[in-house]
């Protein structure tokens, strides 16, 4: 089977699993489509990101997933309503929303985490 056929799956670790639902499911509105004693399947589109439990894991500094959106703007004011707190990072030039523009405006991008401090981001452009 060519892998382009298949179902594009992320994986993601965190150290709590119900708190880790508790946003991606209740922030962020992703569905379960399944669990097992292992973890949790999350619809995203097409694609499906793998919630997996692991009590001592410690995120990485870099995003590990991520929405190309049409607004980014919109999409980053109804996640704040929802309580996601979007990352200003010192020096990045970033507006009031956490949104960085690209140098000739081609790009942007928002970073938010979640509770285990997985980098996750918008993008437009």
């Amino acid at each position: 089977m060519p892998a382009a056929s298949g179902t594009p799956v992320a994986f993601v670790h965190v150290s709590d699993r119900q708190r880790a639902l508790d946003f991606y499911v209740g922030k962020l509105g992703l569905v379960v489509r399944s669990s097992d004693p292992f973890g949790d399947f999350l619809e995203v589109g097409a694609a499906l990101i793998r919630l997996t439990a692991l009590p001592d894991y410690k995120a990485g500094a870099h995003p590990v997933f991520g929405w190309h959106v049409e607004d980014i703007e919109a999409g980053v004011r109804a996640l704040t309503d929802r309580g996601v707190a979007f990352t200003i990072y010192e020096g990045f030039g970033q507006d009031a929303l956490g949104i960085w523009t690209a140098p000739g405006g081609a790009a942007k991008v928002a970073w938010f985490t979640d509770p285990d401090g997985n980098v996750l981001s918008l993008s437009q452009g």
